[in-house]
């Protein structure tokens, strides 16, 4: 038995196709483990995925709607309350603080605050536009990360600032996942990552992959 991996490098993860071959030493018991240790690895990207989908899509639930968990009943999106206000407006720390205070309960802010996190929240759960998703997902964790700044051992207002690691905080641990998910095609196991890749405009353009 002889594996013949696709070397596509635009493939994801894919189980290895098995052909018959004369020649070929490799027991069946290594095809199976490496063929098994293949799935693993799909699925288990796989399901990172769709658990950063979740965060993402219910960041937008949430504020929009006010399930009474980070965002209270009545003060949401659809209520009239603006989802960045409140972040943007205690930001108390950091080279951007003026310019932060500035944006915060800005129509054009709340705007693509949300879309942002609509849209990362989709694509992640479905698994499609994994690249372009990775990038617009970094940009917005890394203004997060600039805004809550982790280096920080003290607030403008001298109070301690609580952070709990100077550099590596939870948005760049999501902003590096997303690339890797995004490096390792992981939409092509449990989402629709094949079937996107396959339209034309996707073909065209492998950015959108």
């Amino acid at each position: 038995m002889a594996v013949h991996q696709h070397t596509n490098p635009k493939a994801g993860f894919h189980l290895p196709s098995l052909r018959r071959n004369r020649t070929a030493s490799a027991p069946d018991s290594d095809l199976t483990a490496h063929s098994g240790t293949d799935t693993a690895r799909a699925y288990a990207f796989a399901s990172a995925r769709v658990l950063m989908g979740f965060v993402f899509l219910w960041a937008f639930l949430d504020k929009t709607f006010g399930f009474g968990y980070a965002t209270r009943s009545g003060k949401a999106w659809i209520d009239g309350a603006s989802p960045t206000k409140g972040f943007l407006g205690s930001v108390a720390a950091g080279p951007m603080e003026s310019t932060f205070h500035s944006w915060a309960g800005a129509g054009w802010a709340d705007w693509l605050f949300m879309l942002g996190l609509l849209g990362i929240g989709l694509a992640l759960t479905a698994g499609v536009a994994l690249r372009p998703t990775a990038l617009a997902g970094t940009v917005m964790m890394a203004l997060m990360w600039m805004a809550e700044w982790p280096p920080a051992r003290h607030l403008s207002d001298g109070s301690p600032s609580m952070s709990t690691n100077p550099f590596a905080d939870y948005h760049l641990v999501y902003a590096v996942l997303m690339v890797v998910l995004a490096v390792v095609c992981a939409g092509d196991a449990l989402g629709l990552g094949r079937l996107w890749a396959r339209l034309p405009v996707v073909r065209d353009h492998q950015w959108l992959r």
